[in-house]
């Protein structure tokens, strides 16, 4: 499933570029992240990097895209077919 932001965040800047697909921008007053573009950093992390850095707590699931980790995968790699995200070296 795509992540969201919540309304606790606090505007502090490190999420956006920990997001190897340009998921993340800054919204009307808060971040937000683009579900057709977010993976949960399958394909390029072990775990979502905007969650690692987020000071606060504020990146969840969003239960209005629920993805399995294989449709996550196969988003992935339809955005690196589509030149939207680099592909991983990692196994």
């Amino acid at each position: 499933m795509a992540l969201i932001i919540t309304d606790e965040c606090i505007n502090c800047d490190v999420c956006e570029p920990e997001c190897p697909n340009g998921a993340i921008s800054q919204g009307d007053e808060i971040y937000v992240i683009a579900p057709d573009l977010c993976t949960e950093c399958v394909g390029h992390y072990e775990t979502s990097q905007c969650v690692e850095v987020c000071p606060v707590d504020c990146i969840i699931k969003d239960p209005d895209h629920d993805e399995t980790e294989d449709e996550l995968r196969g988003k992935y790699e339809k955005l690196v077919a589509e030149g939207k995200t680099a592909p991983t070296t990692a196994g």
